[in-house]
């Protein structure tokens, strides 16, 4: 069992969660797992903006080990560029435990 493993979760519009797991991975991830939402919120904030951000977002969630959480968790605002207004958000939780990493 991994103790202090993190969980990355990432909002991203529809479409973009292949790229994010890709660099994710590279960064040292082992896995991902995608799943399909709606927003609401951002888009009426934005205004005129606003009216190019689809509804249909891509929830991405990542379990790293504590060591590579920091850089994976770069590599993820890197890949959706979250720094951007409207392209989404993630946020890092600290877990418990894990189980389920393929130890090298």
């Amino acid at each position: 069992m991994n103790s202090n493993p993190k969980l990355i979760t990432c909002i991203v519009q529809r479409g973009k969660a292949d790229k994010v797991v890709e660099a994710a991975m590279a960064a040292g991830a082992q896995g991902a797992t995608i799943s399909f939402g709606r927003g609401t919120g951002v888009r009426e904030r934005l205004g005129l903006r606003g009216l190019l951000i689809r509804p249909e977002k891509e929830i991405i969630y990542i379990v790293t080990k504590q060591d590579e959480s920091e850089k994976v968790m770069a590599a993820v605002v890197h890949a959706a560029r979250l720094k951007e207004k409207g392209q989404g958000f993630a946020f890092l939780h600290e877990l418990d435990s894990a189980i389920g990493f393929v130890e090298e």
